[in-house]
């Protein structure tokens, strides 16, 4: 049988594939760095097998998270999400969301990319851990709250340290998966 982090629920095959093809491979796309920033945005307080399971929904209402796109939406846009049941319709997420785009192309206009600055706070190499068990992994970071007071500083909403930490997870800027599982050294 193969091994993974004790976090798969591997009867949902949506988690399941997230765990076994996405969580922790490096991204250093510009759009799919902003959709991780909306969705983990969206996740607060809630599990991420409900955002998982709005994912597409997400792509569809938020113009498959084209940051110039959602930045330009309007009262109208907004007024449409919060009228979507395939996305979390609050008011806070929805808006924070469309000022997030704005701010990620302002950062993205100063650095020539959001990849550039985003992987700045790990010093553009992922880090490793070697954790062996789950109770061991943290919920954030000193690169993860650095990166939460920038990005608070650039005017991004929704990016705390734990949602920071778990960007980093997500996107492959920290190796978290456990050393047992068979996807640690795959995705190094």
């Amino acid at each position: 049988m193969t091994k993974r982090c004790p976090w798969v629920n591997i009867d949902d095959p949506l988690m399941l594939a997230y765990h076994d093809e996405e969580w922790g491979v490096p991204v250093h796309d510009d759009r799919k760095t902003f959709e991780f920033l909306v969705l983990e945005g969206a996740q607060a307080g809630l599990s991420w097998s409900t955002i998982l399971n709005k994912r597409e929904n997400y792509r569809r209402a938020f113009a498959n998270f084209d940051p110039e796109k959602v930045a330009a939406f309007d009262a109208k846009a907004v007024k449409r999400l919060l009228a979507d049941p395939g996305i979390v319709r609050n008011r806070l997420k929805v808006g924070s969301a469309i000022s997030n785009a704005k701010a990620f192309l302002e950062v993205r206009d100063e650095y020539g990319d959001f990849d550039s600055y985003i992987w700045s706070f790990v010093g553009g190499r992922p880090i490793r851990n070697k954790w062996k068990r789950s109770s061991q992994i943290p919920v954030t970071s000193p690169e993860a709250k650095k990166m939460s007071a920038d990005l608070v500083k650039r005017g991004f909403k929704f990016v705390g340290p734990t949602i920071c930490y778990s960007h980093m997870q997500a996107t492959g800027m920290v190796n978290d998966h456990l050393v047992d599982c068979f996807r640690y050294s795959e995705v190094d």
